[in-house]
């Protein structure tokens, strides 16, 4: 359904990015911001889903600046080297890349964005930054909004978290909502972190389920 093209930010830079395109004219846009694992099968298999769904999707390399056409598993290993490669990368310029991918998908009318992770906290970023492109949001365990929190998201955010992630206390829930009460923030029962992903020994098929379906009332209302 989908395949890999090349962009261009606004400095220059490109970098490789996964596109998939629905069978008819498209609803809107959807940029899904990848783990620290790179655009893998599973950050594709993300853009092939929302393809289906009538969305034009497309996942762009933010790793490109640092390393090209990252694709890493799950394992400690992998682990280890994306915390890595994100360590290396400033959100001055992940902001540009994601920036090219909105740009990209302009065609296709509204444009929402979703990420995973490190994307989650991604698209936090994005609301507030990017507002002036973007229609919507959606955050999936975004574990470090805590340092953007005076930030000032320009579009709606829906956020999804799990209740057994220790990554994310509860107590930065409760800051996240009481900072951005305008935000609707959904915690799921006997979810972990990385629940919506099923390459992922915490992947929970309940919650990826119900989190989806929601992520797509939400999009299809706000990218009408």
């Amino acid at each position: 359904m989908g395949e890999s093209i090349t962009l261009k930010a606004a400095d220059g830079h490109s970098l490789g990015a996964y596109i998939a395109r629905p069978s008819t004219d498209p609803r809107g846009g959807v940029v899904v911001v990848q783990e620290i694992f790179g655009v893998n099968s599973h950050i594709r298999s993300v853009c092939d889903r929302y393809a289906k769904a009538g969305y034009l999707a497309i996942a762009p390399a933010i790793y490109d600046r640092i390393e090209p056409d990252v694709q890493l598993g799950y394992s400690p290993e992998d682990i280890t080297r994306g915390r890595d490669i994100r360590g290396k990368c400033t959100m001055e310029n992940v902001m540009l890349d994601v920036s090219a991918a909105i740009d990209k998908i302009a065609e296709a009318g509204k444009t929402g964005i979703v990420g995973y992770c490190w994307g989650g906290t991604i698209v936090f970023v994005s609301a507030c930054r990017l507002g002036d492109k973007l229609s919507c949001g959606a955050v999936y365990y975004g574990g470090q909004i805590i340092p953007h929190l005076n930030e000032k998201p320009a579009v709606p955010l829906t956020m999804h978290f799990g209740d057994l992630d220790t990554s994310i206390p509860a107590a930065d829930i409760a800051r996240i909502r009481a900072a951005h009460p305008e935000a609707t923030v959904h915690i799921y029962e006997g979810a972990d972190h990385g629940f919506n992903c099923d390459q992922r020994k915490q992947f929970n098929a309940d919650a990826a389920r119900l989190t989806e379906r929601r992520t797509l009332d939400f999009f299809a209302t706000h990218l009408r």
